[in-house]
Parts: C-alpha cells; sequence; structure tokens
C-alpha cells in the first residue's frame, strides 16, 4: 500500500431520482438499495480499504450528513470527513480535498470515487485503480474512467478518445459529450472509440491544483487562501465562507472538458452508477417473471417487469402490474411506469410545490 495514495469519496448528493426512499435526511449512498445488508458508501468504502490504507481514504459530504458519515462507517477518522457548508457540484468538492491533501502530503495522488456506484467485479476494479495510481504518479496527466458502453444509454456522458498510441492501455481524450439523444448514442456505440463517464478520477495533486490554477483561477485563489487554516479549528468557518463565494459547477465543465492534459482508462469491472430505480432493477437479482424484489413480504399475481421496494414492514400484494416501479415507505407510496422514472424529480418539485418539505 503506497502511503503517498489517497481516496476521496464524494457522499454529498441528494439521490432524487430514487425518491421516496432517498430523502434529503437520508440520501441514497446512506441507503441499502439493492437490499444487500449493507448501504452504497459501506460498500465504496469497503472496496477500497482493500488496497489503499484506512488513514488514507477521506470522505466528503455535506455537513448534514457527518452523523451519518460516522454512524456507517465507525473505523473511519473523524478529522477525515470533510464537511461541506453546501452544495456546490463536484469541483469545489474536489478543490477542498485536493488543497487539504495537498497540505497534509505534497506527494499526493488521489483518487476522487462517488459513493452511490456500483462495482461488481471488485478485482478488476482494484486492479484498474492501481493501474490509474502508477499512470498518474509524477506524471502532468488528469485521469478519468471511462466504461466500455454495452447499449446506447442516453443517460450517461461519453468519452471519445485516441485508440492509438496509447500509454499502458491508458489513451488521450478527445472529447466530452453530456447525455446524447437516442441517435447519437447508438452511432457513439458503433464507432468504438466512445466510453461512458463513471465520473471516477485520479491525479498528482500539483497537477490538479495547476489545473484549478490555470482554468479556475478565481476557485483556486478562494480555496489557496482557505487553505491556511485547513487542519485546524477554523476550518469550518472559513470553508463556510469560501464556498458562499463559489460558483457550482461539476468537475467536467470545470476542468476536464477545457484542460489538454487529460486521459481515459477503458474499463470494465460491471460499473453502475445507480442513477435510477431501473439502473437499481437491472443490477438485482430478479423472478421468473422478471420482478426485482427489495422487500420484506410481497406478493405477485400476474405481474411482471416491475421493480418492488419497500422499506415499511406491511404486506404488499401486486396484481396486473407490466413495467412498474413500486416503492412503499412509512408515509409515501409512489407506482410509476418504468419508462415515465426521469419525471420522478418532477414529481418530487410538484410535492414541494404543493406540500412543503414534508416528505423530501
Amino acid at each position: 500500500m503506497n502511503k503517498h495514495a489517497y481516496v476521496v469519496i464524494m457522499a454529498g448528493g441528494i439521490g432524487s431520482r430514487f425518491w421516496p426512499v432517498s430523502r434529503t435526511d437520508r440520501p441514497k449512498q446512506f441507503l441499502d438499495i439493492l437490499n444487500t445488508g449493507k448501504t452504497l458508501i459501506q460498500h465504496t468504502y469497503e472496496r477500497f480499504r482493500r488496497f489503499v490504507r484506512p488513514e488514507n481514504i477521506l470522505v466528503v459530504t455535506h455537513h448534514q450528513y457527518v452523523p451519518l458519515v460516522q454512524e456507517q462507517l465507525p473505523l473511519l477518522p473523524v478529522d477525515n470527513i470533510l464537511a461541506e457548508p453546501s452544495r456546490k457540484n463536484t469541483a469545489p468538492c474536489i478543490a477542498y480535498a485536493s488543497f487539504r491533501l495537498f497540505k497534509q502530503d505534497p506527494h499526493a495522488n488521489i483518487l476522487f470515487a462517488p459513493a452511490d456506484h456500483l462495482i461488481l467485479d471488485e478485482t478488476t476494479f482494484v486492479k484498474t485503480c492501481l493501474e490509474a495510481f502508477q499512470f498518474v504518479n509524477g506524471r502532468d496527466a488528469l485521469l478519468t474512467f471511462g466504461i466500455k458502453p454495452t447499449r446506447p444509454d442516453t443517460g450517461y456522458g461519453y468519452i471519445q478518445y485516441e485508440t492509438k498510441g496509447g500509454i499502458d492501455h491508458i489513451f488521450k481524450v478527445k472529447t466530452f459529450t453530456e447525455k446524447p439523444n437516442l441517435e447519437l448514442a447508438k452511432t457513439f456505440l458503433n464507432s468504438g472509440d466512445f466510453l461512458w463517464n463513471a465520473g471516477i478520477f485520479a491525479w498528482d495533486v500539483r497537477k490538479i491544483l495547476e489545473a484549478f490554477q490555470q482554468l479556475q483561477p478565481e476557485m483556486y485563489e478562494l480555496f489557496s487562501a482557505a487553505a491556511e487554516v485547513m487542519l485546524t479549528p477554523d476550518e469550518p468557518e472559513v470553508m463556510e465562507m469560501t464556498y458562499a463565494q463559489c460558483t457550482n459547477i461539476s468537475i467536467d465543465y470545470a476542468i476536464m472538458e477545457k484542460a489538454e492534459n487529460v486521459y481515459v482508462i477503458p474499463s470494465d469491472f460491471g460499473w453502475s452508477d445507480l442513477g435510477t430505480w431501473n439502473s437499481a432493477y437491472e443490477n438485482m437479482p430478479r423472478d421468473y417473471l422478471e420482478n426485482a424484489v427489495a422487500a420484506h413480504d410481497v406478493l405477485i399475481v400476474d405481474a411482471t417487469r416491475c421493480m418492488v421496494h419497500s422499506s415499511s414492514q406491511r404486506l404488499l400484494v401486486l396484481q396486473g402490474l407490466d413495467d412498474f416501479i413500486v416503492v412503499d415507505t412509512p408515509d409515501v407510496l409512489l407506482i410509476c411506469k418504468k419508462d415515465h422514472e426521469q419525471e420522478i424529480k418532477e414529481y418530487v418539485a410538484e410535492v414541494k410545490r404543493n406540500m412543503g418539505e414534508k416528505y423530501l
């Protein structure tokens, strides 16, 4: 285990597409979405514990979720939890953790990963991560993980890369494309030089700070000034002022799409970003009628291809449903066609408008 290898788990999102199970006070990364007996962040942490020293794993999360992180990851040192005062997307999150780690270890190599992704082939994932650490060590490179696409999915971003002249199976990135329409996604799939953007990154801490200085100078100056008090009792107060002045922007828009030194490692380790109920359905065991069930007591009669999740103790009886999402919680019941799941965020907004935040 390289003492300069660090992992930062990003765990600040709300996960509104998994409503009504995912709520503001306990979002999806802190839930057992797939009915495995462990939450998503617990799986993520244990995955990285296989090859990174425990003291070298950090979690960045919204300050509201610090107690949840402590509860679910009791072995994680308290000082390794970075509390964001507000949600400003992934660029400020990565800037915060990078400046903090640079102060702690100027030779750090850092891998950033979301807390709520599914990895089915953990052995291959570990191998890929070790290759990534080796590649970025001392190299002027910002590395992103690309997933070999299996279908023309319109819910993912895509990375086009140079298929020749790679270094140890790692290639220069040509373009990034945000979620395309179906026809364009089919073209990408057929071309053979596009990958899904997994949102997992690795780099030498000095190189990502140089990229911020060059491409996001205002954000760089904010966190550079704040770095003086990092790892001191004044850190929370100063970070609150820093985030108040920060742009809300993703690392893709802020850095990766603008930088010249971006590389991708094509990967295939059974990845899903678990962004929707459909993605959970695709990665859960299903019965002979193609129903995926995560619940205590469910009776299914002539129902097919349904995603059923219940966190309540009552019996569910489903009859005659085809291709539905059924989510039962103590205070909300959601019944939604699977092909309308992208509208769940709109339903959440409508609930907020009409009923306040009681059910959020």
